[in-house]
């Protein structure tokens, strides 16, 4: 079973206050099963985002939430569009935004690999 989308995005956002990494949630989707997006901001005020990978990438045996990277070093104008893009597809997003350190997200959001 997998785990609520509203318990995921909690249990990120309690990892990131644990390490004192300043966390965001930026948008509130569906409790239960709303895609979640991760922005993880640089010093340099540009940003990587990650979003759900596609059922493609996963193996049938994978219960939990697995990502990939959608944008790389994107500025805040092209990151707001893609969003815009995906709300108007799944209105029931999440977008949780993190400000980096070198050890994000490697550790804490699982990535697809291509299968």
């Amino acid at each position: 079973m997998r785990v609520t989308s509203s318990l995921w995005v909690d249990v990120l956002v309690r990892r990131c206050t644990d390490c004192a990494v300043p966390v965001y949630v930026t948008r509130r989707g569906a409790a239960e099963a709303g895609a979640i997006f991760v922005r993880v901001e640089h010093a340099d005020r540009l940003s990587d985002l990650y979003g759900p990978a596609p059922q493609a990438m996963m193996d049938t045996e994978i219960t939990g939430r697995l990502f990939e990277k959608v944008l790389e070093g994107a500025d805040a104008l092209a990151i707001a569009e893609y969003l815009e893009r995906q709300a108007n597809f799944d209105p029931d997003l999440w977008v949780v935004d993190i400000d980096h350190r070198p050890d994000w997200p490697a550790d804490h959001l699982d990535m697809a690999k291509p299968l």
